[in-house]
């Protein structure tokens, strides 16, 4: 695991059990999931494209079709964790996920596709807040 391109969020102990946290990367926010009964991890934008709203951290988790999901708590609109596209609107926009790893206990999110001066910040700004 290269350090250059994982960013360290927080340890396991931290996330809410089949819940998510809003992370701020540089000026980036970032959607961090734990299905905890599947001991699987995801993360997103935290922006959902139907209403641009700040949201998706705070949506209902589930599956469909063995496919895991968020559902945006405002408008419903649902997107695939793995691959971020809408499954209940073909007209709505994807969502950008990132891969998660966990190692020795902690949280990390591959930032490798941000700008780099978001990565300048994230040195500077790291924070979790949980949405329970």
């Amino acid at each position: 695991m290269s350090n250059q391109n994982w960013f360290h969020v927080c340890s396991v102990q931290d996330m809410p059990h089949n819940g998510g946290v809003c992370v701020k990367y540089g000026e980036h926010q970032i959607a961090l999931y734990y299905f905890t009964h599947r001991n699987e991890w995801y993360a997103s934008q935290n922006l959902c494209p139907h209403k641009q709203q700040m949201a998706l951290s705070r949506g209902m988790l589930g599956s469909q079709q063995g496919e895991p999901k968020v559902a945006c708590p405002f408008h419903k609109k649902t997107f695939s964790l793995k691959d971020g596209h809408c499954l209940n609107d073909e007209a709505c926009s994807s969502i950008k996920v990132y891969d998660v790893r966990v190692k020795g206990g902690e949280v990390y999110i591959d930032v490798k596709d941000m700008d780099q001066q978001a990565m300048v910040h994230a040195h500077r700004q790291e924070t979790v807040s949980p949405n329970i």
